[in-house]
């Protein structure tokens, strides 16, 4: 596990994608992969257009439209070269240190990924794709796929990236969530960044006695440590806690069973993701 991976594919998220793997290179000392993957379902390598009504005697008119898809997806391919340069180009210039090679691939962008994951540190995808972008709060079709299937931490931009002085952990004691802290602590990435440790839970005092016994951990690794019990439903609670404390960086697990993990499930994860206006940090 060395590399980060960043998966661009010329919507607006890829400028965030690339300065968001720039800045995690260089906090994680690793080379960044740049990649672009041509879906196959757009753009097949081979086209079958025997079964349409009307072309079978039309073998000019068939060929022609072989043709065509065939140049479409030279072009993609080409394209797709391009912004493969022109990101690199933009890493380098903004992190000079941090070494950026490039891969293009056509076929199922989860596949890929699961290919190289032996291979990945981190994943940064864009919530949102080129089919997807003009929707604000829609989110990519693959994204959910790649969140449940790969096993590395992946984040998740917006169509921007700030640099983030501050992040926060969703905490509620479960065992996702203590494997959440051991990762952060263990990691290099969010070293240097102001922390949150945030629980939503109606028993107050409680709360507050595991976060402070959790702080210990974390302030013993060199962070700097806020906690803070928060009421109320666990969307509108974080949400607001993340506004008022101009929050750059939410760390959460993806999928459990606990108040916070059911939250995250489903279609309650795409529904945080859509109307998240901060990056996400996934971890298992």
């Amino acid at each position: 596990m060395t590399n980060v991976i960043a998966c661009i594919d010329g919507s607006k998220a890829t400028h965030a994608v690339s300065d968001a793997s720039g800045w995690a290179a260089m906090k994680l000392h690793a080379p960044v992969t740049l990649l672009h993957v041509l879906d196959k379902s757009a753009y097949p390598t081979e086209l079958n257009l025997s079964g349409n009504i009307g072309l079978g005697s039309r073998e000019h008119l068939l060929a022609e439209m072989v043709e065509l898809e065939g140049r479409m997806s030279k072009l993609a391919l080409e394209q797709g070269k391009y912004m493969l340069q022109d990101a690199q180009t933009s890493i380098v210039a903004a992190q000079p240190s941090v070494v950026v090679q490039t891969l293009q691939r056509h076929g199922d962008l989860v596949e890929t990924l699961l290919e190289q994951e032996a291979d990945a540190r981190l994943v940064v995808i864009g919530r949102q794709g080129e089919q997807h972008q003009d929707q604000a709060q829609a989110i990519g079709s693959h994204l959910e796929s790649v969140i449940r299937t790969l096993k590395q931490p992946i984040l998740v931009v917006m169509a921007e990236f700030t640099t983030p002085s501050r992040f926060m952990i969703a905490y509620d004691g479960s065992a996702t969530s203590k494997t959440v802290l051991e990762r952060v602590i263990s990691s290099p990435l969010l070293k240097g960044l102001g922390c949150h440790l945030v629980m939503v839970s109606d028993n107050q005092s409680q709360a507050l006695i595991e976060l402070t016994s959790v702080a210990d951990s974390l302030t013993e690794a060199g962070f700097e440590v806020t906690t803070a019990v928060c009421q109320g439903e666990v969307q509108t609670a974080l949400e607001a806690y993340q506004l008022a404390h101009q929050i750059d960086l939410m760390v959460m697990g993806a999928y459990g069973h606990s108040r916070i993990r059911e939250f995250f499930v489903g279609s309650n994860t795409t529904r945080m993701i859509s109307k998240s206006h901060i990056p996400l940090l996934l971890l298992r």
